[in-house]
């Protein structure tokens, strides 16, 4: 006879450690593939919404998070004193970077059949007006972006790809942090694909990101540079209302 109760949470996570324990490289990639796909979820809910869609995607790729935590590699130290410089220096250069390009004439988006086209630049004030919905929308974009965005993308990125570009069917034995010409400049070029709309300062911050990873090889280092530079750069966008970043 079948058990009417099903299956236990606690028998679900032995069954997801086994199927991992084999496929390390799914632990990488699920918070972050997860991530993108709860990000669609903002289309298909009215404007007024997008604070719920943010909260969503933030809490629903954390808890991929911590389905996979035991296969994660290790964190690494913090480097406070040098995260908090690195990140907003990271951000400064993000926005002076693509008001160079901007200016030079270089193309917005990135320049493929699939992102062709000008980047359409959102008040969302137009649409939230400037009262309590506006600013909880802020909040929780901005939480989510210094916390979930920097967690799941410094573990695809920087814990996986990097290595993945080395070996990719046995990247968990490439240590952390080992650089090759190809993983340094093929993961920053590949990152145009998640950022189209600031392509070119895509691949300098990524390679900035990958150079301070070769530099310390810990993870929880980046993400708190990362974490960092979300933030100043949303503080930024905010406070001088430069929406092509929003």
């Amino acid at each position: 006879m079948s058990d009417s109760r099903g299956v236990s949470p606690a028998a679900l996570q032995k069954r997801l450690d086994r199927y991992l324990a084999v496929r390390p490289d799914v632990a990488l990639m699920a918070p972050f593939f997860a991530y993108l796909l709860l990000l669609a979820l903002r289309d298909f809910l009215p404007y007024e919404q997008r604070a719920v869609a943010s909260v969503i995607r933030g809490v629903g790729a954390l808890a991929v998070v911590w389905l996979v935590r035991r296969h994660l590699p290790p964190w690494g130290k913090p480097h406070w004193l040098l995260a908090i410089p690195a990140g907003v220096l990271a951000a400064a250069g993000w926005v002076s970077g693509q008001h160079f390009f901007d200016h030079l004439g270089l193309p917005h988006t990135l320049p493929l059949p699939l992102f062709g086209g000008e980047t359409e630049i959102v008040d969302p004030r137009d649409q939230l007006g400037t009262g309590a919905l506006f600013w909880t929308t802020v909040v929780a974009r901005v939480t989510v972006a210094t916390t979930t965005v920097a967690i799941v993308e410094e573990l695809f990125w920087r814990a996986f790809m990097l290595r993945a570009l080395i070996n990719w069917s046995e990247f968990e034995k490439v240590p952390l942090g080992k650089f090759t010409w190809f993983s340094f400049i093929g993961t920053s070029l590949i990152s145009t694909l998640e950022h189209p709309s600031n392509w070119i300062v895509s691949i300098f911050c990524w390679m900035a990101f990958n150079a301070l990873f070769y530099w310390k090889r810990s993870i929880l280092f980046l993400v708190l540079v990362h974490g960092i530079t979300n933030l100043v750069l949303y503080v930024y966008v905010v406070g001088t209302n430069d929406w092509i970043f929003w």
